[in-house]
């Protein structure tokens, strides 16, 4: 008999093996595809040309799970972009951000907003700070059956109040701001030009089909600030070998300490007696048994599709049918003759901003535009696009003197209101995308020789990523911290007993960041020590 089977090999499964693994127990992954990494793939799309499938940049993994799971002794290598990102203007001007050149590229723009940037950052990093503790905790949870079971949970909570008590009131504020603001208020408070605000509110729009000026955007800037890469906080960077170099280091830690990991084998069914998970039934008919069932896949895929409803609670199985999903993205892998040669910056030759996260979306109120061009039309017609061309860092990736590119697009609607299929219409958008960047550097288009398209009904299609959505679950106010994925349920366990999720339809939500995989395994251990 195993102790646990986890169903998804994508990175929070991997990890969540990997630590109940640690503690003695035996543990089998269960993957559908044919390779393990769930969205933290890396494969060859175009003869010669590989590239991060779906996730395509490093900042959010979390540092105790790299260091628990040794993952540099398994393969990882982790480098920091030269810039952090690029903005190419329509007027012939652009912004760098990053290796000590902010200030004065935002002074091109306004010495004011300049003289701000380091008050706005110690005001970020105060929250980004507080979210970095919270990551690897289980929140508090709401709990039924009197006040004993309340008690670690009040605890929890008081802990937690304890710590946000010991801040200054203006650091309470400012975090009151960024939990409750959209970006574009909080952002239109700090800064007068459009080109840094576009910058630092595209973060707040990446995976979340929303305005930068809806309430709570503000908070999915903060979400995407809280990371680092080698030590350095706020930092963004490249995994050598892509996003799939993450997940079989992970692979390999977790299969070093005696995981089973089978790929090619998808799950039908969560087998239950007397309301309790006992093990699967995969699609090809076989059953296996365990003590504990943990799904790494969203939660509503789990509890509408593989859990039988009967055994739910009616007012659970209600609000998981309504979880929230749909982030927006449409996600393109370019294979390239050569760099392209922006017009505000001209060059062909490999450059810093070829290295960054290169933005096209010049203001706020483009971005707005774009959201409810995409709710009216399907798809923005100025689309918003986040360039990478991760080749520049990594040499493994395309043939020499060649590059990929990976194409971060937003807004297209998760379902098109017209209620046709995004089969049809995959390739229009893809060339729009593409033109889009060609506005700003005119050779792209000829220069694509290769690209792989993934609409939202493709990312669901192919990673079980509902709607697109890349952060199983959107990231609002009522689906964070003790309401993720559902108040009552933020503990990782679910209405079925032996029944657990890990995945980032969990705190603290979406990203390659492990975290979910490192607290599902501290809860499962907590009920088979009991």
């Amino acid at each position: 008999m195993r102790d646990a089977i986890i169903i998804g090999a994508g990175h929070n499964g991997l990890v969540c093996a990997w630590y109940l693994a640690r503690a003695g127990l035996k543990v089998t992954v269960l993957e559908q595809r044919d390779v393990v990494g769930g969205a933290a793939v890396t494969e060859e799309f175009h003869p010669g040309f590989r590239n991060s499938v779906a996730a395509y940049t490093v900042s959010l993994l979390n540092p105790r799970v790299i260091h628990d799971m040794a993952l540099g002794r398994h393969g990882l290598r982790i480098v920091e972009r030269p810039l952090s990102n690029f903005l190419p203007l329509d007027d012939g001007r652009y912004l760098k951000i990053g290796a000590g050149q902010t200030a004065a590229e935002v002074a091109k723009f306004s010495q004011r907003d300049a003289d701000r940037l380091d008050d706005y950052q110690r005001h970020l990093d105060i929250a980004a700070d507080l979210l970095r503790e919270l990551v690897l905790q289980t929140p508090p949870n709401r709990t039924e059956g009197g006040w004993l079971a309340a008690l670690p949970e009040l605890a929890k909570a008081g802990r937690l109040g304890n710590r946000m008590r010991k801040l200054p009131l203006a650091a309470q504020r400012e975090l009151l701001d960024l939990f409750t603001k959209s970006a574009g208020d909080y952002l239109d408070g700090w800064f007068e030009s459009d080109p840094i605000k576009a910058v630092y509110g595209f973060d707040s729009v990446v995976g979340n089909y929303a305005s930068p000026y809806t309430p709570g955007s503000a908070y999915v800037l903060l979400h995407h600030v809280f990371g680092e890469v080698n030590g350095r906080k706020g930092a963004w960077g490249h995994a050598i070998g892509g996003m799939g170099a993450i997940t079989q280091a992970m692979a390999k830690a977790a299969q070093a300490r005696g995981v089973e990991i089978r790929t090619g084998c998808a799950v039908a069914e969560v087998l239950l007696e007397q309301g309790r998970a006992t093990g699967v039934v995969t699609g090809k008919g076989e059953r296996l048994d365990a003590r504990v069932v943990v799904s790494n896949l969203n939660p509503r895929l789990l509890y509408t599709r593989l859990v039988d409803p009967a055994t739910l609670p009616g007012d659970f199985l209600r609000r998981m049918e309504a979880w929230r999903c749909g982030s927006g993205t449409f996600r393109m892998n370019v294979a390239l003759s050569e760099l392209p040669d922006f017009t505000c910056l001209p060059g062909r030759a490999p450059a810093a901003h070829h290295g960054s996260g290169i933005v096209i979306a010049p203001s706020l109120a483009y971005m707005e535009r774009a959201y409810h061009d995409a709710r009216a039309h399907g798809w923005a017609r100025a689309p918003i696009v986040e360039l990478l061309i991760p080749s520049t860092l990594d040499p493994t990736l395309a043939p020499a003197g060649q590059h990929v590119a990976s194409l971060f697009c937003q807004h297209v609607a998760p379902q098109l209101p017209d209620g046709s299929s995004w089969d049809a219409h995959r390739e229009r958008v893809a060339d729009l995308m593409i033109e889009t960047v060609d506005r700003h550097a005119p050779n792209f288009k000829r220069s694509v020789l290769g690209r792989q398209i993934m609409s939202p009904l493709d990312l669901e299609r192919t990673f079980g990523l509902v709607g697109g959505d890349i952060f199983h679950g959107a990231l609002g106010l009522d689906q964070l911290f003790s309401a993720r994925p559902m108040l009552g349920h933020a503990d990782y366990r679910g209405p079925v007993k032996g029944l657990y999720t890990c995945g980032s339809g969990n705190h603290p939500g979406g990203g390659v960041t492990g975290a979910p995989g490192h607290n599902a395994a501290r809860e499962v251990l907590r009920d088979v020590a009991r």
